[in-house]
């Protein structure tokens, strides 16, 4: 049976196990789990990650721990009882993981690895804290390490700021908001700014010292010296060195100099190093000479202690080691290095260095210890300073006498040369005997009996300036005495050490005083050499020093001989002072007690301290023997006393003075007089002149009342109490004496304020002491009563204010006021000083201060009696000028300095902390009260208006630092709570007729800012996060919604008032991704709808206010796709609210509200993407595709013109940064063409400044024309540069109309002399539902940059789209590809074909113009796939293959506003293979007319490309190319089957016969350029050409052949203009089973003459198919303006790296590949691409059709018009096509003339892909041609009825080639988007004769090769027609207006 467990509730798992048992729950070793029940072995629970599987599982498993259960039952929750540390560890660590993976990933490696250490780290001191081997130091040590690296790395990953409080963290709840607030700005100021610290340390460590000359040994002295005050700083660290410069004892090498002041660490103070060699006298003397060893003076190093502030402290220092020059001024080398004084040392040797580590360290030397252990593992000596610290601590214990060897004057001795001395120094006790180990040389080496100094070479006057240290017990100091001894060193005989005098010096007086600090002049007792000094009684009678001599010892002065010392005392038990052993002996002196007295003022504080306990019993017992007579004098030195301790440097000593208070204190009987002198004092204060000494009196008041507190109860103690009423009604008195000071007031800042500040300092000090012997309630008396004796009103600058304030503060925070029963005494009189200061705006730090002391008393918990009366009163008195105070805080500007800015922070946050700490306290009584304290209803409005905004403020995002989500969320959690409450007092008091606007509109403000703030918004955190907010608080965002839901139901009709204001306000909520939340607010907006709807019939504000609001959240970044199907879904959607749509549906206005919706959506979609695109990093082609749709919609969908203009502009920033100028140009003209040229002002907008519209209109003129001209698209620039000059000369303005037409004429240079490259075109298919929406399952045709091939667009698209796949065929995709949850895109390339041919037929118009038309202005391009239809003739593949053609049509031309548009229009046909073979040829032989033409007019530099072409063309056809069409199409078989394509076939024969005529033109033409060497191969084509004449069974050229010649213009064959009508027209056939061979002939570009041999191989080699040159032009090459090499055609790898085939198209068959069967195959056999050019426009070539005499061909293009039952219809179309008109209503020029003339196609269209080395004509008819023939030439419309044609050719005709203009111009008209091309103007046309410079030349000499056989015929005809012939005068252009939106 399963038993609820009572104390098993919290385990964690020991072994995985598997969970495999019925009901068994999967456990993973480490989980930590909840237990329920139990049973026989089993637990029954959950694993706390995941509590809501719930499973059995084996108690073996489990590790028990203890835990605490909150709620207990059905939702209890456990928390275990570990270590809160531990908790916090274990919960950060596991956040830190997946963070820190999260690091990897985005490549920030640094912080990666950073965090890698510091969680092992964290990981190692867990594992400590939980062994619990650690003692309570090294314990709370971790800890403090712990806590100090989860801060770092929190801060690091940008986590937030844990309050903690003893190394554990708080729980909010459990403490006051002030107290959380306070925790938290410590813990953020003590990350902001580390507390410097006051004493530093120097780690020296002395390595070794490097040189060539060594061989003794040395010794090293380092001390720290000031070179300002030039003394030294510290006693002397010693170390030895042996003879290799190395430390001989390494345990000894190094020291701490510790106890440097701040002041210390600055750059002239320095370490010197003084190096002493041991050895022989002189360095280079030889070994044997003396074997007696001498200290002699070697180097001195010197190091900066600023350069180790700088550099790192770790590094090892070589310092270099000088020498002196004159060896008698060693004792002044570091100085002279210091002075930098180069003529007095020197380097001692180039290589000689002193190796040493210095490392500076700050903080308390134990604290050091503990954090450098391995520095103090090596035996680290302490070096002290000379002197005490800055802060002398009780306790210290140091007794040392430094003594300096300064310099001696000695006597020759009857020497010739002066002597070499060295002193012995002793240190002797009062027997004479020497004190053993008390002479120290440094810090580092134990002490010795002697020390003996160094020696200097001959020298009788020596100076060392030696420092030793003596460092003798204080018992031993009396009488002991120290001794020097001189003796002169010999160099001679055997180096003996001769005595010759001595001196000596006691160490303390006979009165007790030690020997005095300073210089001391010794006398030097001369005596012999073998004088025996043992016996120091016979020389201690002496004199000693020459100071202190008797004026008549005359023999002792007249001494020359002298020795100096300086001694300094470092002694806290000794003094030197008499004054102070006299007060001390006081008794033995009674008569000079007064003067003792008098002189302790004067005495040095240190030397007070020293002896404070005996000082001060000294000073009681001269109370209690004389009180009388000395009780003032003992009083006022006891005031000195206290006041000396004030001192910084001896406040250590306080806890001294109260330790004797406590433990040694024993004057009974002194608080009498203590209590008298001070009520004395204080009633003479009125009076006194100088009040001094009295503030001196009173700032020791709070120790005099410890004493007599003390004095009192040991009174008590002695006594039982007696005088028990005396004293208390003393006390009294004196309080009164007090209050009648205090209430004194005076005029200004006097004497008297000062008096009274300096009692309130030190008055709350007494509170503690008073309570040791009165209660609570009385001491809480005296305080008010003293308090509220202050004077009321004081003006504003009296120090006595702010002083009271910190009274008040101190009293707040002492232990009576935190007794409940004294606080309620005190707290009026708190509350009414601090309402007079915070009204009045003033010290309002302070006041923050005491308001958070106050309220961190509270807590949240705290229901008690007392406590409700207290937060009362403190409503009643404060939260009104609380709320004022914040208002008018945040309200200010802010300080500029950093100190009074933090300042200002900390005010403001420690008052919203008081705020919410009082709020948070109220309870429903305390508002119900508050609420009824409003008298009108006007008062009521003031405070909820304050309260709200004082709310909103404290939501901002700068209120709290960034990482306080803790404080937040506390902020929050009130706010919300005093929100509901105050919600009621808004719908009791503000609705109906008493409504008020202004109140509720704050209202739902505030409610709307608190839902949006980024710390609720719990998506965005970890999951371990939102589950701790979600506990505590729930999610307040959903709280407030439902409150505002609720609020917005009681408004009824008042509705309206917040319509549309707070449609955005609501939409931002719901815009927030919280499910519960859209429910509730969703429903609002369809209530706005239905009021707006009852209001005014519609609802056209609520869908404005609606878009404009989505577009600027939307691109801020917020909403989601499930908002948009919350909006817009039929089904109801998280909960009980339908969705929108579904409560639209039941309304009457269901249809206008639906279709709000449904734009809505349309609207997110765009936007929706437009964010995601703009998250993105660089411009890329979806960026500026989103921006496209989005600009689109808003024009046409729903007419926002402002928004529009926007997005115009964020198009045109994209353009510019992505260098799409010319795109960039057609965005801005979008704008332009808005304006109109007129004079009404417009407003400033985006960067535009305020101008008129005419002014505006010209600067974006200027700047399209310029990124016009950026981009090389000079022709558009060109009409703009007109239209702005027309503009000028209308205004006169000839200046600008000047440049204006300058930049014109630049312009037309620029087309004439500049190179442009022809871009390559891509089609790309987006399919998969992962596209965005404006992409999705569309296809789009898209131009390339430059340069940019295949390959490397479709890698640039792959990038774009990461994820997306490339499909490997051009097929069009199935449904399941489109429905996939993928990704997949289809690219190949397609040609363009361009609109109008004029340009580009015309004969005399350079390529560089021609280039332009070809690739601009196209709508339609054209891919070709080859494929076999029926059974494959495996000898002759052409009879069965087919080529299946598709035309695209896009929506906007190309360019435009974007690099691609969609797809509008994709139409499919198929062309036989008979017209395929047409095609072929007809390509070849326009191809060899054009090398032909180049080659007559000497435009190819070199003859290469014609003699391949040739070569090509004859091989292919001798090896049966041509003669493979004769078998598929000339048989009786083919021509029985197929009798309809009789025609073709007379057409593919004459086009066989007529290649062979231009061949033999060519080779005739070849042959007068042909140079020498290329002779053979010229003679072999002519061979070649007789056998392909004979395989062709050609003797001569038939009769139409050989007719009259044609006009050439340079003496080139070309063709008619009129020989084909325009198949091409919309209204034409598009799909049909067979098709003409006419209808699409296929006209590819073709390299110019610079393509090289090279070049044509190289394209040979790509497209695989054969290698040698003669084979290569059966193909078309690769396309590329005249002066491009061949490297702009497609590279070698093509074949392979394109989805399918060079050009993205689909696979041909192997056997395609065959060069011989290649030879004769339409381009589009082979895949479109670079290398295969495309085919024509059918408007480019009619074919001849048979009227009645089937041997002559048409030339009217208006024959076999279709009529309605025509098949035509019969085609597959993708898009309505206009109904075609007759072709006489539109009359149109004869030719489209230059870019420079006006006409209708305004900036003129583009052609098919000629190349611009089509400079002959060729057999083609542009659109506006053939209408203006077939609109002017009526007489062969005649033949139409009367003959029609047969019905599968006429089907294929179209009516005319002017319907294709007029569906052209239908199919613009109808369309929705705006024209946003230039191109795209609507002037009516206007015929424009041809200008006379492209007019053609008359022949001026016929070409040997004879005409075309129909061509005759057309020649006549065209000289029938007057008109041709007419060239009526040129009108002036006029100006152009630009087309309106």
């Amino acid at each position: 049976m399963w038993i609820p467990t009572e104390q098993e509730k919290f385990g964690v798992v020991l072994a995985s196990f598997r969970g495999t048992v019925q009901h068994g729950l999967p456990l993973e070793i480490g989980d930590t789990v909840q237990i329920l029940e139990k049973c026989e072995g089993w637990y029954r629970g959950f694993i706390l990650k995941n509590p809501n599987a719930k499973g059995i599982f084996p108690c073996s498993y489990i590790h028990l721990k203890s835990a605490d259960i909150k709620n207990k039952g059905q939702f209890e929750t456990v928390i275990p009882n570990e270590d809160s540390v531990i908790t916090e560890m274990t919960s950060t660590l596991r956040d830190w993981g997946s963070m820190w993976k999260q690091l990897y990933v985005r490549n920030e490696g640094d912080l990666f690895h950073r965090l890698w250490h510091v969680m092992n780290e964290i990981l190692d001191l867990r594992r400590q804290v939980l062994v619990g081997h650690l003692t309570l130091d090294r314990m709370r040590d971790v800890k403090q390490h712990i806590t100090a690296r989860l801060d770092w790395g929190n801060e690091q990953l940008g986590l937030d700021l844990v309050p903690r409080r003893d190394f554990g963290m708080v729980d909010p709840d459990e403490i006051s908001v002030t107290e959380l607030y306070r925790l938290m700005e410590h813990r953020h100021r003590k990350k902001e700014t580390p507390v410097p610290a006051s004493t530093h340390h120097l780690f020296v460590q002395a390595k070794s010292l490097m040189s060539t000359n060594l061989g003794e040994e040395l010794e090293v002295f380092f001390s720290i010296y000031d070179g300002r005050e030039g003394r030294p700083l510290s006693e002397r660290f010693f170390v030895r060195l042996n003879k290799n410069g190395v430390p001989k004892s390494p345990e000894r090498q190094c020291t701490l100099f510790v106890d440097l002041g701040s002041s210390d660490l600055r750059k002239d103070v320095y370490v010197v190093a003084h190096i002493i060699r041991i050895g022989r006298m002189g360095a280079g003397e030889k070994k044997n000479v003396c074997s007696v060893q001498y200290r002699r003076p070697f180097g001195c190093a010197v190091v900066s202690i600023a350069d180790l502030l700088t550099a790192d402290s770790k590094d090892d220092h070589l310092l270099k080691v000088y020498a002196c020059n004159t060896e008698s001024e060693w004792y002044q080398i570091h100085e002279n290095i210091i002075r930098k004084a180069n003529a007095r040392y020197n380097l001692s040797g180039s290589n000689t260095g002193l190796s040493v580590s210095l490392q500076l360290l700050h903080g308390d030397v134990e604290q050091l210890r503990r954090e450098f252990m391995v520095l103090f593992s090596r035996g680290v000596s302490v070096t002290k300073k000379l002197g005490f610290s800055d802060i002398i601590m009780p306790g210290e214990m140091r007794n040392d006498l430094y003594i300096t060897l300064e310099k001696g004057e000695f006597e020759k001795g009857g020497k010739s040369v002066a002597r070499n001395v060295e002193i012995t120094m002793y240190a002797l006790d009062i027997d004479g005997q020497i004190l053993k180990g008390q002479v120290a040389a440094g810090s580092g080496e134990p002490g010795a009996d002697e020390y003996h100094s160094f020696v200097l070479y001959h020298n009788n006057s020596p100076r060392w300036a030696e420092q030793i240290k003596l460092p003798i017990p204080v018992d031993m100091f009396r009488g002991s005495h120290v001794r020097f001894e001189f003796r002169h060193c010999s160099t001679k005989d055997k180096g003996e050490k001769k005595l010759f005098g001595f001196s000596f010096v006691p160490l303390m007086q006979e009165d007790g005083r030690t020997l005095p600090d300073g210089t001391h002049e010794l006398i030097v007792h001369k005596c012999e050499e073998n004088t025996n000094l043992q016996d120091s009684a016979r020389y201690l009678k002496l004199p000693c020093s020459k100071g202190n001599l008797p004026g008549n010892n005359q023999a002792v002065k007249g001494n020359k001989e002298s020795f100096w010392i300086t001694s300094f005392l470092c002694s806290t038990k000794l003094t030197q002072n008499g004054d102070m052993l006299d007060l001390l002996k006081w008794r033995a002196h009674p008569e000079r007690i007064g003067d003792c007295l008098s002189k302790l003022k004067e005495i040095d504080g240190s030397e007070i301290v020293k002896f404070l306990q005996d000082t001060l019993d000294t000073l009681f017992g001269i109370l209690d023997e004389g009180a009388q007579r000395y009780g003032l004098k003992v009083f006022d030195s006891l005031v000195h006393i206290i006041n000396l301790l004030q001192d910084s440097k001896f406040q250590h000593f306080k806890p001294v003075m109260d330790t004797y208070i406590e433990s040694h204190f024993a004057g009974a009987l002194s608080y009498r007089d203590l209590i008298k002198v001070l009520k004395w004092y204080v009633d003479r204060i009125i009076e006194a002149e100088h009040q001094e000494h009295i503030r001196q009196v009173l700032k020791a008041t709070e120790y005099i009342f410890k004493y007599i507190i003390q004095s009192r109860r040991l009174f008590s103690l002695a006594t039982g109490g007696q005088n028990e009423e005396e004293f208390r009604c003393c006390i009294h008195e004196l309080f009164m004496s007090i209050r009648f000071f205090l209430s004194q007031e005076s005029s200004g800042p006097g004497p008297m304020n000062q008096t009274q500040v300096v009692f309130l300092q030190t008055f709350p000090a007494v509170y503690s002491e008073l309570l040791k012997l009165f209660s609570v309630r009385e001491v809480a008396t005296f305080v008010r009563e003293t308090l509220g004796s202050l004077p009321a009103t004081l003006h504003s600058d009296c120090p006595l204010e702010a002083v009271k304030l910190q009274c008040i503060a101190k009293t707040v925070e002492s232990q009576l006021y935190i007794n409940p029963e004294s606080r309620c005494i005190l707290l009026p009189v708190v509350l009414r000083l601090l309402q007079v200061h915070m009204q009045e705006q003033r010290d309002l730090v302070m006041c923050a201060h005491i308001l958070t002391s106050m309220l961190s008393l509270l807590k949240k918990d705290d229901s008690e009696q007392p406590l409700l009366e207290e937060v009362d009163l403190i409503v009643d008195s404060l939260l009104g000028v609380l709320l004022r105070t914040i208002l008018e805080i945040t309200n200010r500007p802010q300080p500029a300095g950093n100190t009074l800015r933090l300042q200002y922070q900390d005010v403001t946050g420690e008052f919203v902390a008081c705020l919410l700490a009082l709020l948070r306290q109220m309870s429903d009584k305390h508002y119900q009260k508050l609420l009824q304290c409003f008298t009108s209803k006007d008062d009521l409005r003031d405070f909820l208006l304050q309260i709200f905004t004082v709310f909103r403020i404290l939501i901002r995002p700068e209120m709290f630092p960034k990482d306080w989500t803790v404080m937040r969320l506390v902020t929050n959690n009130v706010i919300i709570t005093t929100v509901l409450y105050l919600s009621d007092a808004l719908r009791k008091n503000y609705l109906n007729e008493k409504f008020d606007y202004k109140v509720w509109d704050s209202y739902f403000y505030l409610a709307v800012i608190f839902i949006n703030q980024p710390c609720l918004q719990l998506e965005s955190f970890s999951s371990s996060k939102r589950k701790k907010v979600l506990e505590k608080y729930g999610d307040m965002r959903v709280m407030m919604g439902c409150e505002i839901f609720s609020m917005w139901q009681n408004l009824g009709e008042h509705k309206l008032n917040f319509i549309p204001a707070m449609i955005g306000p609501f939409l931002e909520v719901t815009l927030v991704p919280q499910p519960d939340l859209r429910n509730v607010m969703i429903p609002i907006f369809h209530d706005m709808m239905d009021w707006e709807q009852r209001r005014s019939g519609n609802f056209k504000q609520v869908e404005a206010k609606l878009i404009d609001k989505l577009d600027s959240l939307m691109s801020e970044g917020k909403g989601d796709e499930t908002y948009r199907e919350l909006f817009n879904s039929i089904i109801p959607l998280f909960g009980p609210y339908p969705s929108l749509l579904k409560k639209i549906e039941r309304e009457t206005w269901r249809e206008s509200g639906i279709s709000l919706i449904a734009t809505v959506t349309r609207l997110m979609e765009r936007l929706l993407d437009y964010r995601d695109c703009m998250k993105l990093g660089e411009v890329d082609g979806k960026k500026i595709g989103c921006t496209v749709s989005l600009l689109n919609f808003y024009k046409t969908e729903l007419n926002k013109e402002e928004m529009y203009i926007r997005y115009i502009h964020k198009l045109y920033d994209l353009h510019l940064k992505a260098q799409n100028y010319t795109e960039a140009s057609y965005t801005l003209l979008l704008y332009d063409e808005l304006l109109e040229w007129s004079e009404r002002p417009l407003r400033e907008f985006l960067n535009y400044p305020m101008q008129t519209e005419w002014q505006r209109k010209e600067y974006l003129h200027l700047t399209i024309i310029q990124n016009f001209d950026r981009g090389k698209c000079w022709e558009n620039g060109i009409l703009l540069c007109r239209e702005l000059a027309d503009q000028y000369e209308s205004y006169y303005d000839y200046r600008n109309l000047s440049k204006m037409r300058m930049m014109e004429a630049s312009l037309y240079d620029k087309i004439m002399d500049q190179q442009r490259l022809e871009p390559e075109f891509f089609r790309i298919g987006f399919y998969g539902k992962k596209f965005p929406f404006f992409l999705r399952n569309k296809e789009f045709v898209c131009r390339g940059h430059d340069y940019e091939r295949l390959e490397a667009f479709q890698q640039r698209m792959l990038n774009e789209f990461p994820h997306a796949i490339a499909m490997q065929h051009a097929n069009q995709p199935d449904q399941t590809i489109y429905q996939a949850d993928a990704q997949y895109l289809q690219i190949y390339a397609v040609s363009p074909i361009p609109e109008s041919q004029d340009v580009l037929q015309r004969d005399g118009v350079p390529d560089n113009i021609k280039s332009f038309y070809k690739v601009n202005h196209i709508w339609k391009f054209r891919y070709d796939r080859p494929f076999h239809k029926g059974t494959k003739d495996k000898e002759n593949e052409f009879k069965s293959l087919w080529v299946e053609r598709t035309t695209l049509t896009l929506v906007q031309s190309l360019p435009g506003i974007s690099r691609w548009f969609e797809v509008e229009k994709r139409e499919l046909v198929e062309v036989s293979p008979l017209e395929n073979a047409i095609e072929v040829i007809e390509n070849k032989n326009l191809q060899l007319r054009t090398l032909i033409t180049q080659c007559q007019a000497r435009q190819m530099q070199n003859i290469n490309p014609l003699t391949m072409c040739l070569n090509g063309v004859i091989d292919a056809a001798v090896n049966g190319g041509l003669a493979r069409y004769q078998e598929a199409f000339f048989v009786k078989d083919y021509i029985v089957n197929h009798p309809e394509d009789g025609d073709k076939i007379g057409r593919l024969r004459e086009l066989m016969f007529e290649q062979a005529h231009i061949l033999e033109f060519g080779l005739a033409v070849h042959e007068k350029f042909v140079p020498q060497d290329m002779r053979p191969l010229h003679k072999k084509l002519v061979d070649q050409f007789h056998l392909m004449k004979s395989s062709l069974g050609i003797q001569e050229f038939p009769a139409y052949v050989r007719a009259s010649p044609i006009h050439f213009t340079n003496g080139s064959p070309r063709t008619c203009r009129n020989s084909v009508p325009n198949i091409l027209s919309p209204e034409g056939a598009r799909l049909v089973a067979r098709r003409s061979p006419l209808t699409y002939p296929a006209v590819n570009r073709y390299s110019s003459s610079s393509l090289s041999s090279q070049a044509s191989n190289e394209v040979s080699n790509i497209t695989g198919q054969s290698e040698s040159s003669d084979e290569v032009f059966n193909m078309q090459p690769s396309p590329s303006t005249s002066s491009l090499s061949s490297n702009h055609s497609a590279s070698p790898n093509v074949t392979s790296s394109a989805p399918s085939s060079a050009r993205g198209s689909p696979q041909l068959l192997d056997k395609h590949k065959h060069s011989r069967d290649n030879a004769c195959l339409s381009p589009r056999d082979r895949p479109c691409s670079a290398i295969y050019p495309n085919p024509l426009d059918s408007t480019q070539r009619m074919i001849p059709h048979q009227i009645g005499d089937s041997t002559l061909p048409r030339s009217d293009p208006n024959i076999a018009t279709p009529d309605k039952g025509s098949p035509a219809k019969n085609t597959r179309s993708q898009s309505p096509v206009a109904t075609p008109r007759s072709p006489q209503k539109n009359p149109a020029p004869p030719f489209t003339p230059s870019p420079t003339e006006c006409h209708s196609a305004g900036l003129v269209s583009n052609s098919p892909v000629l190349s611009g080395s089509y400079s002959s004509g060729i057999s083609s008819l542009s659109r506006c041609s053939v209408s203006e023939a077939s609109g002017t030439e009526g007489p062969p419309m005649l033949g139409v009825a009367s003959d029609p044609p047969p019905p599968h050719t006429s089907s294929h005709l179209p009516t005319s080639a002017s319907s294709g203009s007029d569906e052209l111009t239908t199919r613009r008209e109808n369309k929705t988007p705006p024209p946003y091309s230039v191109y795209e103007r609507t002037n009516p046309r206007r015929p424009v004769p041809l200008p006379h410079s492209l007019s053609i030349p008359p022949p001026t000499e016929p070409p040997a090769l004879p005409p075309k056989p129909h061509q005759l015929r057309i020649a006549n005809k065209l000289d029938s027609d007057p008109r041709r012939l007419e060239q009526p005068p040129r009108p002036r252009p006029l100006p152009r207006k630009v087309s309106q939106l």
